[in-house]
């Protein structure tokens, strides 16, 4: 391979996507030569994330330089992409946008997408993102923004609509999606060929076919879903049977969008199990880099997009990628202009193409149109720090339940996230 390029990425010490990223890159040739520049806050952390990448490289052979730093800035200079995992206080302030509005008598099901939970987590991340925007306005104009954290469709939104910046967000509900239909349908997952669009979190499968005969799955879906263990993805099953399309990703991911969301379950995130496995990996990484345990399927590709859109560009692939966070701009013809959407895209040297499967289906667009006015109001309330326009925010949002309520989660929310919100423009 003979096109480098430089990768920074931020948040690399992200449990979620740190790992996975660094799986993917390490378990391909496109990226041979290239820089991979390890950005984080935490010294030590991103000295162990930055031993565990060039363990990994050499074991691999891919050829990376690997870098790291805690001065962003540095990091961003002549970069060609920018992967961004980092979230702000990630458990402790998530906790929060579920337990307070809860305690106000909102019933909800994540509190990170949705919700008073997703318009807290906007008002607070969007300074952040505006930030490293800024700053490769000035160090690396051209370069892809690869977006994995939350609230993707918020964070897509804004930068599409008020950043030059080029964004793509990536996330694996696609797969997850393709999983269900394969568990329903008693079918190998490799067999299930999906076409979704929507927005993330919150696509309607438009066709599923068998990938190697093109038959449309659907008719045999219908018929297996009827005697499918009940207990399995009831909402999504009860939206099934009402709007004829199947949605991904799951339960609770849907339910963030809709008043009704929290009947397939209100336990929000595991935040227990989250931190029992953070430091179930801490020791296992501690073990793998004394060299007391072996990498094991750290060195296979782990099923997300982000090197495979990397290499797309970098080498003009014109690759199709299953699933893709974009600004619409038509993409999606019967939703606004501004929405983020998700959809399938191509890369390739010209950067990412949006692939339209043409309107929704006139009842799943309506569905879709109000999360979409939910998540403009909330952008705007985030780049421009207004408490009033975050008031506005919840009260057109469906899963707020109670004007009161409102007022007094907003009090109380604002002031915990203060410290981080401020306006972006």
């Amino acid at each position: 391979m003979t096109n480098r390029t430089k990768i920074v990425f931020i948040g690399a010490t992200s449990m979620s996507f740190g790992l996975s990223m660094f799986r993917d890159v390490f378990s391909t040739d496109e990226l041979r030569g290239s820089t991979l520049t390890l950005v984080g806050r935490n010294p030590e952390t991103l000295s162990k994330a930055a031993e565990l990448a060039r363990l990994l490289n050499a074991k691999s052979g891919a050829g990376l330089v690997i870098e790291e730093t805690t001065d962003r800035r540095a990091a961003l200079d002549g970069a060609g992409f920018v992967v961004n995992a980092a979230a702000i206080e990630r458990n402790r302030l998530w906790k929060l946008d579920f337990d307070v509005p809860r305690k106000y008598g909102i019933r909800h099901t994540l509190g990170e997408n949705g919700g008073p939970g997703g318009l807290f987590f906007t008002l607070r991340t969007l300074p952040l993102v505006f930030d490293i925007a800024r700053e490769m306005q000035e160090l690396c104009p051209k370069a892809l923004f690869i977006n994995f954290s939350n609230p993707e469709s918020r964070i897509v939104l804004a930068l599409g609509k008020y950043s030059p910046i080029s964004v793509l967000g990536l996330c694996h509900g696609i797969f997850m999606g393709q999983d269900a239909i394969s568990w329903i349908l008693d079918r190998p997952r490799e067999e299930i060929d999906v076409w979704g669009a929507g927005i993330n979190h919150f696509q309607c499968l438009l066709q599923v076919r068998h990938r190697v005969t093109g038959e449309d799955l659907y008719p045999l879906l219908r018929e297996k879903e009827k005697t499918h263990d009940p207990s399995f993805a009831p909402l999504t099953r009860r939206l099934f049977h009402a709007f004829g399309t199947w949605f991904t990703c799951s339960d609770d991911h849907l339910g963030e969008y809709l008043p009704y969301g929290w009947e397939g379950g209100e336990h929000g995130y595991d935040f227990d199990a989250d931190e029992r496995g953070r430091v179930e990996f801490s020791n296992t990484l501690d073990k793998v880099l004394a060299g007391a345990a072996v990498p094991a399927d750290w060195l296979t590709p782990s099923g997300e997009r982000g090197a495979a859109a990397i290499g797309g560009v970098l080498h003009n692939k014109k690759r199709v990628l299953e699933s893709g966070v974009v600004p619409n701009r038509g993409a999606i013809p019967n939703l606004p202009y501004h929405a983020a959407v998700e959809v399938p895209v191509m890369a390739d040297a010209a950067g990412i193409h949006p692939i339209s499967l043409g309107p929704l289906p006139d009842a799943v667009a309506k569905l879709l149109h109000t999360p979409v006015q939910v998540h403009e109001l909330a952008v705007e309330a985030a780049v421009r720090g207004s408490k009033e326009i975050a008031l506005q925010a919840l009260l057109i949002d469906p899963v707020v339940n109670s004007a009161d309520a409102a007022v007094k989660l907003l009090d109380e929310l604002w002031d915990v996230n203060k410290p981080y919100i401020r306006p972006c423009l």
